[in-house]
């Protein structure tokens, strides 16, 4: 019930209240992970847990897990909790209807998250954004975020991560004025993970996310990779045959 609970909360902050946000701090760059199967496999259990309660992923179905290496029971027996079949798309636990009466709209479809979000980071804006809440009593949830200031949306997360604060330290600047800098973050209370198993966990989410927006995309970057070498070879045989048709006439 927690998880469901947190996970309908994602609704707002993440996409809904973070669509054309700018973070004010620079970008920690997410792991590349889209070739490590057991991390995408941790990743969409994550996923499913603490996301799909609420938000859908309606162009995607199960059954593409089986090319992060799942067989169809391990999809049903980890992957699928409300009686879903297989081959059926992902949608929300909760419906559009329930979604609307209980926050005014529906929660947004999150399987092209990473390339919607593609023109403020990516992967590595939501990496940064997930890890960077901490506890402000001035906002109504109690949580706010230095990468998205006043954000919408509680840490779906804080049960992992703990409760940390960051450290902010002020600056004057030449012409009198003062900036504030983040120096650092401190741990207030430990969560289940170290911040070294958060960081990772977090990271396998958003490959996972990643992966869903193009589960093509390895095959295409290489087969990409082969017809450029087709074309290089091409290019060179074409060029070696223009050669010699012409050599009689120069």
């Amino acid at each position: 019930m927690k998880n469901w609970i947190v996970a309908c909360l994602l609704a707002f902050g993440l996409v809904s209240g973070a669509v054309a946000a700018k973070s004010p701090f620079p970008l920690d760059q997410a792991p590349d992970l889209s070739n490590d199967l057991e991390a995408l496999q941790r990743g969409a259990h994550l996923f499913v847990n603490y996301c799909l309660s609420c938000h859908s992923a309606s162009f995607e179905r199960y059954k593409r897990f089986k090319e992060l290496g799942l067989t169809e029971r391990q999809i049903r027996e980890n992957l699928m909790f409300t009686g879903e079949r297989v081959g059926d798309l992902m949608q929300a636990a909760i419906s559009p209807a329930d979604a609307k009466v209980f926050w005014g709209k529906a929660a947004p479809d999150l399987t092209m998250i990473t390339r919607s979000r593609a023109g403020s980071g990516g992967k590595d804006y939501i990496y940064t954004l997930l890890r960077s809440y901490y506890r402000d009593d001035t906002i109504a949830h109690g949580w706010n975020n230095t990468a998205f200031p006043t954000i919408a949306m509680p840490n779906p997360l804080w049960y992992l991560q703990g409760e940390r604060r960051p450290i902010i330290e002020t600056v004057a600047n030449a012409d009198g004025s003062s900036t504030q800098v983040m120096r650092g973050w401190e741990q207030v209370s430990p969560g289940t993970k170290s911040p070294e198993e958060f960081d990772r966990s977090v990271a396998e989410l958003v490959a996972f996310l990643d992966w869903m927006a193009e589960p093509a995309k390895q095959q295409r970057q290489t087969l990409g990779i082969f017809v450029l070498l087709f074309l290089a070879v091409f290019t060179f045989m074409a060029w070696r045959l223009n050669k010699e048709y012409w050599k009689d006439i120069k």
